[in-house]
């Protein structure tokens, strides 16, 4: 079988691959048309997130068996279509869920004790103690939205802390002993940190938007690790200026481009400043899942899913 590998990954995919006897090529540069007119001699396909796999991209692949996603969504593939036409999907939300873990449980520690700020000011030689007076964890309430991989590691992550952890998720009798599962109501009631851990579905784009934050009891945190497009900018920021959002820990954005490797191209839009000057912001650039150790644990499910399907 001949597999054709679109982005970068930890050599110990290809390396293994070539072990099992797949014949393994690799173009990163090459424009999807181009990789269209060839796709049709390649029985494998790996891709991060460089472009997406449409109708079109699929037609022409006419050998293709199956199609490795080396993350945890198939967001930029036409699933439905790739699976009526007998393609097998692989993805790998257990590689990068621990990593996602402490990236969530990082930002929402430097929300409650206000590191990112303090950080700043000391280095400007201003010593405010009172200014910093942060807050603790301890006896707060804790809601997930999405209780996959993802949600089931960061939940797993605040066992050391007193805290109560909800979930709420599509699927049911996903709770466990670290999360309760309960309804989108007992969540909106008793909720003081939100943190979203779903795919991008028709469901959860723009998820987070007024209506839907108006719905909580009391203000509360925001955390979000999964996806840009579930939380609408302009609404959650109307929300931080009104105070009904404390604080949000932001690692994706609505503005990312589909190949989550750049924002945006255009001027930046009115809401975007508004973050990037708020000091209960936090911010970082899609790496929640990119750490030293998750690059090798994706390949290596890649890797794993594969050969226990095709060898």
């Amino acid at each position: 079988m001949k597999i054709l590998h679109l982005d970068t990954n930890h050599e110990l995919l290809i390396n293994q691959l070539n072990d099992f006897g797949f014949i393994n090529d690799q173009d990163y540069k090459s424009s999807k048309q181009d990789i269209e007119s060839v796709i049709h001699n390649y029985d494998g396909l790996i891709i991060r997130s460089r472009f997406t796999i449409d109708k079109p991209f699929l037609n022409a692949a006419t050998n293709l068996k199956f199609i490795g996603r080396v993350g945890a969504g198939l967001e930029n593939i036409d699933c439905d279509y790739a699976e009526s036409k007998g393609v097998y999907l692989i993805s790998a939300p257990e590689g990068n869920k621990n990593a996602v873990g402490e990236h969530a449980l990082g930002m929402l520690l430097s929300l409650f004790n206000n590191l990112n700020k303090a950080d700043k000011e000391v280095r400007e030689g201003k010593w405010l103690r009172e200014e910093n007076r942060g807050i603790e964890l301890e006896g707060k309430t804790v809601g997930l939205i999405g209780y996959g991989n993802m949600g089931k590691a960061f939940a797993r992550k605040l066992r050391g802390f007193d805290v109560e952890v909800l979930c709420y998720d599509i699927k049911d009798n996903v709770g466990d002993e670290n999360a309760k599962q309960v309804s989108i109501q007992e969540l909106w009631h008793h909720t003081d940190v939100l943190s979203l851990h779903t795919p991008q579905t028709r469901l959860t784009l723009n998820m987070i938007n007024t209506e839907f934050i108006n719905q909580f009891t009391k203000p509360f945190w925001l955390i979000n690790t999964a996806r840009g497009r579930s939380v609408v900018t302009k609404d959650l920021v109307s929300a931080l200026q009104s105070g009904k959002i404390l604080g949000a820990g932001l690692d994706v954005l609505e503005y990312e481009k589909a190949s989550f490797e750049n924002l945006f191209s255009s001027t930046m839009p009115k809401a975007f400043n508004y973050l990037i000057k708020a000091e209960n912001v936090l911010l970082s650039p899609h790496v929640a899942g990119w750490t030293i150790e998750s690059k090798a644990k994706l390949a290596q499910t890649i890797v794993d899913k594969i050969k226990a399907k095709f060898c």
